[in-house]
């Protein structure tokens, strides 16, 4: 069975652009994301680092760390941050982790247990590492997504996610479709109508199950 919602998010300590990087020490009290790419030097990836590479300051500003993976080394992968930077027009300062061993892709079920790449690999050899995880600051996994390797990611989206996760964690409410901060949010069920409004203020009653509130600030 795959890695689930709410489950922690496992540890591993891997060689890094960065040096070497324990995960959950690396979260700290924070937010993180770490997001898988299959190979360096692929043209998707490329534009996927460049745009991460471009938000760091919206990163930085919701307190959360981000990780790249790739199942190529160290060494390439500070020659491929050149052309990373070359593309973005911003320095790519996030670190990208050696998973030659295939052990974080294994350790976050991206692959089979007993899959293992071949001299001359291909990105197709490991096309199922294409997989965005958030993690919380109690390393538990909030989000997952998996992309197929024609898809470039949408790091808008990952972002609103991330403004979501963060807008609802440990607060009894959720967030209605195509949310973005500073709209309304769904109040939960756990309330009723009372205790909603002491909460949360006027509610927008749609339907019994169905009420809006202003979100908290």
């Amino acid at each position: 069975m795959g890695l689930r919602i709410n489950d922690t998010a496992p540890n591993f300590t891997a060689d890094s652009t960065a040096g070497t990087i324990e995960l959950h020490s690396w979260i700290g009290g924070g937010y993180a994301i770490l997001f898988s790419h299959p190979k360096d030097f692929t043209p998707v990836c490329t534009t996927e680092f460049g745009a991460v590479a471009r938000l760091a300051s919206e990163f930085e500003k919701r307190n959360t760390k981000v990780m790249g993976v790739s199942v190529d080394s160290v060494e390439d992968h500070q020659k491929w941050k050149r052309d990373i930077e070359a593309f973005a027009g911003a320095p790519a300062n996030f670190p990208i982790i050696d998973d030659t061993s295939l052990t974080v892709a294994k350790l976050y079920d991206m692959l089979p247990a007993d899959a293992y790449l071949p001299d001359g690999r291909t990105p197709a050899h490991s096309a199922t590492v294409r997989t965005v995880f958030i993690i919380g600051p109690d390393k538990k996994i909030r989000l997952t997504m998996t992309y197929p390797m024609s898809v470039g990611r949408n790091f808008a989206e990952i972002l609103r996610a991330l403004d979501a996760v963060q807008a609802t964690d440990g607060v009894p409410i959720a967030t209605p479709a195509n949310w973005v901060p500073g709209q309304d949010v769904i109040v939960g069920l756990s309330l009723d109508d009372a205790a909603a409004e002491a909460k949360f203020g006027a509610l927008d009653v749609k339907l019994p199950y169905l009420r809006f509130a202003k979100a908290p600030s």
